[in-house]
């Protein structure tokens, strides 16, 4: 026969602690480096993105007539462009814009979209049906094609790319959170909350949305890159970021006439974007194998 004290110990061995988010960062680095390494490349943009002025000694709009098309030099160590502007200080200056527009459009098209499918799913009904077809007509669209309708409808400007990107991809997180709350609503917790009279607010926010985060957490990381390319591609089609400010896709658009002879000009901001696209990307990776609990028991 078993000991009391050892029925304790085997509970806790059973259920094993609570996973902390030091310990998933730790994780995160000792299963993925790839996806590690991935998170420090993005918190270099940033830094260089918030020390853009520290870095450079010039001005994203300075202008040196003189000084036209330079090539690559200790002055200059990614050359100058057709206006005789500095190209590094242009792609630091232009990551602010980058990133923002990575970063708001998908904070507001996650929160927009988790509030809508939580409510769709665990209401269902008339509710439910009403939400989802509005979604399906968004998602019938291409993605690209329906923020540039935006765009030519709202006109220029960074708020307006906010509202036209958020408008584009709050539909799929819908669609995935009510697919998650569709699932959490018939668990025990939530019936056992329901049974004791727990109002449907409070369940929602604090029983089925703190369990839809994980998902919600790497949808975010993936969603970031898509918007960035998003941007990249309305600059280069001048419906987007307008000069002088600058912008990646602003920058590989103006320098796409001289790609045959200073292919620094488009070069350097699509490395740029490759790289950061590609790190978050990677990094969406390596918190979903961290967050998902079926892959942590595996």
């Amino acid at each position: 026969m078993r000991k009391s004290s050892e029925l304790p110990n085997e509970l806790c061995a059973q259920l094993g602690e609570a996973e902390t988010f030091a310990s998933a960062v730790k994780r995160l680095w000792r299963e993925n480096k790839l996806a590690a390494a991935s998170a420090i490349v993005i918190l270099l943009f940033i830094l260089a993105a918030i020390l853009a002025p520290v870095l450079t000694p010039y001005t994203f709009d300075s202008m040196d007539l003189h000084n036209r098309l330079a090539p690559p030099s200790r002055a200059h160590l990614l050359g100058t462009d057709e206006a005789g502007r500095d190209v590094l200080t242009r792609m630091l200056y232009g990551s602010r814009v980058s990133l923002l527009v990575g970063i708001v459009p998908t904070v507001i098209s996650m929160l927009a979209g988790a509030i809508l499918g939580i409510i769709a799913g665990y209401n269902g009904g008339r509710t439910d049906a009403v939400i989802m077809r509005i979604a399906d007509v968004m998602l019938a669209f291409p993605s690209m094609f329906l923020a540039m309708a935006i765009m030519y409808t709202l006109g220029d400007g960074m708020i307006n790319i906010f509202l036209a990107l958020a408008l584009v991809n709050w539909a799929s997180v819908a669609r995935i959170v009510r697919a998650e709350t569709l699932k959490l609503k018939e668990t025990e917790f939530v019936e056992a909350a329901r049974s004791i009279g727990v109002g449907k607010l409070v369940i929602m926010l604090r029983h089925i949305f703190p369990n839809c985060a994980p998902s919600l957490i790497v949808l975010f990381t993936l969603n970031i890159p898509s918007a960035i390319l998003s941007e990249s591609s309305l600059s280069f089609l001048s419906i987007g970021i307008k000069p002088p400010q600058a912008s990646w896709g602003l920058m590989v658009n103006a320098g796409r006439q001289f790609l045959y002879s200073q292919p620094w000009l488009s070069l350097s901001p699509s490395v740029a974007i490759m790289v950061v696209v590609l790190a978050f990307n990677f990094l969406g990776d390596g918190l979903r194998d961290v967050l998902d609990p079926h892959l942590k028991n595996q």
